[in-house]
């Protein structure tokens, strides 16, 4: 099982046994960052094992390698010949393992602490990611009996995280660190048993007083208790996210918090990508069985997938895979979840077509319920990005009248013309052309900011960052949507509030889709109990 280690990068060895107390229970190994102390403090280390009460690593860091040390090699050497001086009997009063450089040959340094039980960590980093031939590297170096080998690397693409994959398995029984710096690299930190690493490296961001130990390092009580990194081994199903959208975080806390009420031996993770390509070869290899996706690779999955949905046919995008079988079948819950909350604010608003006479009609075959028919129905439809893809694809579906607006007048010509809708810019023209298809606003941009803008601004159309359509004025007769993420009102939907529009914001979509993807990736139905006893956005 990988062992937890924090790295302790505080200038002093005080504030070091500091946040290692405050962090002990997360903690298996202590690395200590020689590099990191104070000159003065550096004459000190001897007796940092026998205070940490913990298996402790003596690292001293060059710059070159990612560290701080900016001395002779002559001084560091003598500095690790410090710390291992005066060896005691009793093993666990002496550092427990020595990092030294695979190009570092110190014969004499090396023998002495293999004599006194101290295994020599041999380490290789690539800060530029060269991840070309990695088991060539570790063929030549100099490695014997207990040592281990670690191989840190810079991954730049998903393709650097497969290379060092591939290569872990080629050393399945030799005891090995592997891992991936860098932010398309950090899920190696997350899933170190699947690397076959010996340990996974972390720190504690929050804590005054410390630097960076290395690119994207975890935080350890994220590593510990979000991820119950101690509880993952080789058959943990792995899930996870695909992009970085600004809720990324919040899937992790909902999907890991659910996995551990319902102890279920998985873990979802963040799977930044570059090239998506790259990332589906590595999904493969790690066998990972669901991935929520985000961004513009929603629609960028779509080939990869045997199997999909109508939503996705229709669309064009995909939120949601999940294997079936070796092959990988996809779904968008984001428009099933809209259609549902659409249609229930319909009905409980009390909405009505101009001719007072509400039609039944059952739409498609995959609608499972009557509908009322919203033909008559002129909206507004405000952005032009992922989210408002969605939006269009169901509002087409539902056959609305659809005017499309955008800061890009581009981008909204681009999805509206996909669909025969009508479409502006953000402007002055573009707000008068609301008048008529205002029986719903549904606005999909980021969340407006409580930042003043001025008279002129607002004239001229530039709303700044207080909100998108700070220009318009709200009669009370609209329906107002916002689908941001976040719980409450954005000043957007506080405004159309004041006005009388009846309102809605977006959490409940995201939340529920968060849930169905859930049931989609366990094959049973999401608890409602359960969402009580998780955060999701409310943190």
């Amino acid at each position: 099982m990988a062992k937890i280690c924090l790295c302790l990068t505080a200038k002093t060895l005080k504030r070091n046994l500091e946040i290692l107390d405050k962090y002990r229970k997360n903690a298996d190994i202590v690395e200590l960052r020689v590099d990191c102390l104070d000159p003065d403090e550096r004459f000190l280390i001897r007796r940092f094992p026998e205070q940490a009460g913990l298996p402790a690593i003596l690292t001293i860091r060059r710059i070159g390698d990612g560290g701080y040390f900016n001395g002779g090699e002559g001084t560091r050497v003598s500095l690790m010949a410090r710390g291992l001086a005066y060896a005691e009997a009793n093993r666990r009063l002496n550092f427990a393992y020595v990092d030294i450089e695979e190009d570092l040959n110190i014969p004499s340094l090396e023998e002495a602490a293999r004599t006194f039980g101290t295994r020599i960590i041999r380490s290789w980093h690539s800060l530029d990611g060269n991840t070309g031939n990695i088991s060539a590297k570790i063929r030549d170096m100099k490695c014997l009996g207990d040592d281990l080998v670690k191989i840190a690397v810079k991954a730049n693409s998903p393709s650097d995280v497969l290379n060092l994959l591939l290569a872990s398995r080629e050393y399945q029984k030799k005891e090995k660190i592997f891992l991936c710096m860098g932010t398309y690299g950090v899920y190696s930190r997350i899933l170190a048993e699947q690397f076959g690493s010996y340990l996974s490296y972390s720190c504690a961001p929050s804590e005054d007083g410390i630097v960076k130990g290395a690119d994207n390092q975890m935080d350890i009580k994220e590593l510990a208790e979000l991820y119950r990194f101690r509880s993952i081994n080789k058959s943990t199903k792995i899930y996870g996210m695909v992009g970085n959208p600004p809720l990324a975080q919040e899937n992790m806390r909902f999907f890991n918090s659910v996995f551990g009420l319902e102890e279920i031996d998985a873990v979802y993770v963040p799977f930044p990508v570059n090239s998506l390509a790259g990332f589906m070869k590595l999904a493969h290899e790690l066998d990972v069985a669901g991935l929520s996706v985000s961004g513009p690779y929603k629609e960028e999955i779509v080939p990869f997938l045997y199997q999909d949905s109508q939503q996705v046919e229709l669309s064009g995008s995909c939120d949601t895979v999940y294997r079936n079988g070796i092959f990988w079948a996809g779904v968008n819950m984001g428009i099933r979840c809209f259609s549902e909350l659409l249609l229930d604010f319909i009905r409980d608003q009390g909405f009505k077509p101009p001719f007072f006479k509400a039609l039944i009609k059952r739409l498609k075959p995959r609608v499972q319920a009557p509908i009322l028919d919203l033909r008559w129905m002129k909206v507004t439809l405000i952005g032009a990005g992922e989210m408002a893809k969605v939006v269009a694809a169901e509002l087409y579906r539902l056959g609305m009248d659809v005017l499309v607006l955008d800061h890009s007048v581009i981008k909204a010509r681009e999805l509206a013309v996909k669909y025969k809708f009508t479409w502006g810019a953000v402007d002055i023209k573009g707000i008068e052309m609301i008048e008529k298809y205002r029986d719903i606003i549904f606005q999909t941009l980021p969340a407006a900011k409580e930042e003043s803008v001025s008279g002129d601004a607002r004239l001229q159309g530039n709303s700044g960052s207080l909100d998108e359509l700070d220009i318009y004025v709200f009669s009370g007769k609209e329906a107002v949507i916002d689908l941001d993420w976040k719980p409450g009102r954005s000043r957007f939907l506080a405004r159309a509030a004041e006005a009388g529009c009846r309102t809605m914001n977006g959490y409940e979509l995201y939340a529920r889709q968060a849930q169905y993807q859930y049931a989609q990736f366990m094959g049973k139905d999401f608890a409602p109990q359960l969402f009580t006893r998780v955060q999701f956005g409310r943190s």
